[in-house]
């Protein structure tokens, strides 16, 4: 499978949410809801882990996702996701970064090669 790069920087191909429900890996599932749960301090489930990558069409996205600024306002403009928006690095993508620095490298990425 390709490489799928969310709007905001996150590679969905590499989210072991992703990879548990392209497998349909409940073990999987559970390991990746107990360590988010740990993580994030929130109550996530096994059954919560269910994700197509941000930019899918379906409607299985994981939690916050599905309510995401960065992932509704790339969709409107439209680009391929935030590296090719001409108001990069916005204040909400800074924030966001702060907290997935990852994310800021893969966009920074895309960014520089094109």
């Amino acid at each position: 499978m390709d490489k799928m790069i969310a709007y905001c920087g996150i590679v969905c191909t590499e989210c072991p949410a992703f990879e548990a429900t392209q497998k349909n890996d409940d073990a999987k599932r559970k390991k990746t809801a107990e360590a988010w749960s740990k993580q994030y301090k929130m109550a996530i489930k096994p059954e919560d882990i269910n994700c197509d990558g941000c930019k899918s069409q379906g409607k299985r996205l994981i939690g916050y996702c599905n309510i995401c600024y960065m992932r509704k306002c790339a969709q409107g403009k439209p680009v391929e996701n935030c590296a090719y928006c001409d108001e990069y690095a916005c204040e909400k993508l800074t924030k966001f970064f702060a907290m997935a620095p990852h994310a800021k490298a893969s966009l920074e990425g895309i960014r520089k090669s094109r």
